[in-house]
């Protein structure tokens, strides 16, 4: 199992590294009509994504919703996002934000003791509020460019540097301790599950070409993460908050 685990890891760590590498001589977009010269390649990525949601992962989540009371809904939301605390923590410490990462470490601790494993959001009501923070956002801080636009299979909406800094937030990941196979694929689909859910509420809010719409939701709200909260157009982001930071 253990041989098994650190496999998987060695390749995640070695796919962000080419995928480092490979973008080390790409340039920032210079105009919107640059920003994604990918389109042709993305929309097809784009159709199947959107095809399998539809069929497989939609259903899926509808069903989650409707046999889940809401309470326990937000708790297992709530078990995953304190998971994430760890990824958060981290990339904090790596953007240089000390005071951040001890918010993010005393969130953690209070939550999975008092707040029994993250179950219930304690740090939230005594004033250690949420940050989210990912490896994408620290290559960013450390001067790695964007590049074009890119729709990963499977996963959706991401850049080059999007891309990598995906790669280093699966490997440091804590699921990938969980030894035994089967409990560790089933707390993914479940975390899957419950992502997905939250991403019903937006579906009545895209109109027009629904490529153009989830394209500009995403650089937007990715650019808005970046630097911290702060962006130009901040009523569209905040109308979304984080949902089009997802699998999609």
């Amino acid at each position: 199992m253990l041989s098994c685990r650190m496999s998987r890891k060695r390749y995640f760590w070695a796919l962000g590294t080419m995928l480092l590498v490979s973008m080390s001589a790409m340039a920032e977009p210079a105009d919107e009509k640059s920003i994604d010269p990918w389109e042709p390649m993305n929309r097809g990525i784009f159709r199947f994504n959107d095809t399998l949601d539809r069929y497989t992962l939609k259903p899926l989540a509808e069903g989650y919703r409707w046999i889940t009371p809401d309470p326990v809904e937000r708790g297992v939301n709530n078990v995953f996002r304190n998971l994430q605390e760890i990824r958060n923590l981290i990339n904090q410490l790596l953007q240089g934000k000390p005071i951040e990462a001890a918010s993010d470490t005393a969130r953690f601790l209070v939550n999975s003791t008092v707040g029994i494993v993250g179950i219930f959001d304690v740090a939230s009501h005594i004033g250690l509020e949420r940050h989210e923070e990912d490896f994408g956002q620290t290559l960013a801080v450390w001067g790695v460019p964007q590049g074009p636009y890119l729709v990963l299979p499977f996963f959706g909406p991401s850049s080059p540097r999007g891309a990598v800094g995906f790669t280093m937030d699966v490997y440091v990941h804590p699921l990938n301790e969980v030894d035994d196979v089967r409990v560790r694929n089933s707390l993914t689909a479940l975390d899957l599950a419950s992502r997905r859910a939250d991403l019903l509420k937006v579906e009545d809010v895209i109109f027009g070409d629904r490529y153009i719409f989830i394209r500009d939701a995403y650089l937007q709200q990715r650019q808005a993460l970046i630097n911290d909260g702060n962006t130009e157009d901040d009523e569209f982001v905040d109308e979304f908050g984080g949902d089009f930071d997802e699998t999609f």
